[in-house]
This record gives C-alpha cells, structure tokens and sequence, in this order.
C-alpha cells in the first residue's frame, strides 16, 4: 500500500503530475518505436533464431522485452548507452584523467558534462558495433529479405544498421527527457517498461496450464515461487547492515556541535544486477559462437551438453562467476579509505576502532562480509529460472519470471518511490511511509 499511497499524493501536487504524466507518454512513444519494424527483415526468421540456444542475443533480448527479436527501430533499446557507461565506470578507476573527472565538485560541474559526453560518444561506438554484428547474425541466418546485386545488399545493410544506431541514440534521448521532465531515473524507466512488456507472455503461459489437462498444478508452483521471489527481493533490497559512528563534540561561536551517535550504512546488495549482466555476459559466449557453426561440429556438440541453460556446468559456473564479479564490482566501486577519511575529517569514529588505517581495515572486513551474502544471493535469484526449467519440463524461456527481471523490477519501483517522496518532502509535504 506504501507504493500506491505515494503515487495517489504525487498525483495531487500538479508539478508532479505533470511529470508523472509527461514520463508515460515517454513510455508510451518508446513502446510504439519497439513496434515499428526495421526494413529489410523477415520477422519470423528473425524470431525462430532467437527462440533457439542460449546465446548472448538472447539474454539482451529478455531486457530488450522482445524488441530485439521481432527487428523493431528500439530491438537495441538502452544497452548501448548501460554498456558505455560501466565501461566508462570501470575506467574511472584505471585512468586518472577519468578519476578526476567524475569526482569534479566544482558548482559547474565541467568534469562530469564532459564524462557524460565522452559516455554519449562511446555509446554511438558501441551501439554501431553492436547494430553491425546484429545484422551478421541475421545475415547468416537468412533474415534479411533483400537479395539482389552488391549495391542493393550494401544498401540494405547500412540502412538496418543505420536504423538501429539511431533507434538507440533516440531511447538515450527519452532517457534524458525523464531526468530532466520527468519524474527521473530515466534509463531505469526504459529499462523497466521493457520488461514489463513481456507480462503478457507469462500471463498466457500461467493461463494456458490452468486450460490444460494436468498441468494446472505448474501454474499455481509458478505464482508460489515468483511471488516468494518477489517477497525475497523486496526484502534484500533494503537490507543493511549499520555501523555505529560517534561524532565528538565541538564548538563553533557559542553553539556545540556533533556528540550524537549515527549510522553508517552498508547494502547488503549494494551492486544490484550488474554481477549477474557480467557473468550471463561470458557464460553465454560459447552458445552464440557455436550459433555460427554447423550443428554436426564438435564444438556445437560439446557447448550443448555443458552450456545448456539446463546443464549442472553452465549452473556452477554461472554461479561461481557471479560470485567473483561481485567481489569484483564492489572492491572498484566501494572505497572504504574515502569514507574513513571523510569520518575523521568530520570528527567521526567507530566506537572501539582507532582512526586511520584500522578503521578501514575494520570496514572492509564488514563490507566483505556482507559481500558473500549478497553474492550468494544474486547467485541463487539468477540460476532459479534455469533450476525450474530443470526440474519441470516445460519451455520457460519465453516467460518474464528470470530473477534478473523482477530485481530490475523492484529496484526500479522502490526507487521511484522514494525519488517521489523526495519531491513531496521538498514541497512541505510529510512522507507517506513514515
């Protein structure tokens, strides 16, 4: 109730109703664009190859909400624009010039307009890459329609490439539009009604069983697991563990400050999907080169028995690949020598902890803690999915249960909310959640 109460007050403040308003027709223009077809491109070829194997296409097209496999103007949506920028993330930490660029805290913010630059550029670059191995694939995969002379078949490639680069460059944009006219969190957004999308697919699936004969208990197992899934994400979500920090006391003119105790907060989670992206991201390497190769070559042979989605091998190493890239993300992304500098600067300490070097040393220890909790628990929301296709035999490829969509999903959803009450607060509004 928590969700629709903050929506319903947001909706009574004519700012934010605008803004609420202004980001679904956002959605509904990025919806309408996800069904406009590329030219040149036999529709139902096009499916019947994404439907088969588990290739890397096929895991951007569940995030793509199926875009990718019909050959619509947005089958790339934002994942160029994502990709760029946990590359440029990643290299903000590898080279100085990038490192000093995002932690610019001038008021003109220079470094971080000219980061968010550079990031456009490399999506441009990553999404011309991307478009061009697309249209490989489906080349090789007798999807294209045209074939006809040199000049009609160079024509045809540059004209779907072209298309999908500049359907990409057009969802970065609507992203954009959110975040500065909208409610915010604009890529999420994208990213969230692509998903959504796919809905319908799993109602018909849970619908169907219940029509068939012996197969309505698969239904009711299916709304059992994916609401004790939701119930589990929502719950991980917040979890935290806090740290006791104690400020001294000081004074300033006549007044004393600090001498309060506060909390330091650690997500449990703190890396949401990307490990997963990561891992699925290598994982299903092997199924798309084999996808090029002839079915009777023994490299096809051998991915199909250990790289199956169902396969114990593509499991463990999924799951151990998760766990590695979470480590990983958190030890670039979390700098504990930061927070223990900016601690004693303000004059805060954890109670029993020297300042310094045991203070990091003391939060790291924490943060790895609970890394291996969180890892754990992506791991096990990932590989779900695949251990149900495992245990039921039925095709749950096409239905929107992956454990990775519906922590999108949450995260998403739980973030707009309080971005929302955020803004409720700001205009003197009391928060609804209190």
């Amino acid at each position: 109730m928590g969700i629709l109460t903050t929506l319903r007050n947001a909706w009574k403040i004519a700012d934010l109703r605008k803004k609420i308003l202004y980001t679904l027709m956002i959605i509904v223009l990025f919806r309408i664009g996800a069904s406009i077809p590329v030219p040149f491109l036999d529709a139902d070829m096009v499916e019947s190859y994404f439907t088969s194997g588990n290739t890397l296409l096929g895991y951007m097209n569940m995030l793509s909400g199926n875009a990718l496999s019909v050959g619509t103007l947005f089958a790339l949506t934002i994942q160029p624009y994502i990709n760029a920028s946990i590359i440029i993330q990643l290299l903000t930490v590898a080279i100085p010039y990038f490192e000093r660029l995002a932690k610019d805290d001038s008021a003109e913010k220079k470094g971080r307009k000219k980061l968010n630059i550079i990031t456009r550029y490399s999506t441009i670059a990553i999404a011309l890459l991307q478009a061009f191995g697309y249209y490989q694939i489906l080349n090789s995969a007798n999807a294209i329609t045209i074939a006809g002379n040199t000049f009609q078949s160079i024509l045809a490639a540059c004209t779907i490439i072209f298309s999908l680069v500049a359907g990409s460059m057009l969802v970065m944009w609507m992203g954009e539009c959110i975040d500065e006219k909208g409610i915010g969190n604009g890529i999420s957004m994208i990213l969230f009604a692509s998903i959504v999308s796919r809905a319908p697919d799993l109602l018909t699936f849970v619908i169907g069983s219940f029509g068939e004969g012996g197969k309505w208990w698969l239904a009711i197992i299916i709304v059992i697991l994916a609401v004790a899934m939701l119930g589990l994400i929502v719950f991980m979500d917040s979890a935290e563990r806090r740290i006791t920090i104690q400020y001294a006391k000081r004074q300033v003119g006549r007044r004393i400050y600090g001498g309060q105790k506060q909390q330091l907060p650690i997500k449990v989670c703190m890396t949401g999907v990307m490990p997963i992206i990561f891992a699925f991201a290598i994982t299903s390497l092997p199924a798309t080169i084999a996808a090029f190769l002839p079915k009777t070559n023994g490299f096809v042979v051998f991915t199909e028995k250990y790289f199956g989605q169902t396969s114990i091998a593509y499991m463990l190493l999924s799951f151990a690949l998760i766990i590695a890239f979470n480590y990983f993300y958190i030890a670039i992304q979390y700098n504990a020598a930061d927070i223990a500098k900016q601690l004693r600067d303000n004059g805060g300490t954890i109670p029993g902890i020297r300042p310094g070097r045991p203070t990091v040393d003391f939060i790291m220890n924490t943060v790895n803690k609970i890394t291996l909790f969180g890892a754990i628990y992506l791991g096990v929301i990932a590989i779900f999915p695949y251990i149900l296709q495992a245990i039921f035999p039925v095709d749950l490829a096409n239905i929107a249960l992956g454990g990775t969509s519906m922590m999108i999903l949450v995260s998403v959803s739980l973030e707009t909310v309080k971005v929302l009450e955020a803004q409720m607060i700001q205009r003197n509004m009391p928060s609804v959640l209190d």
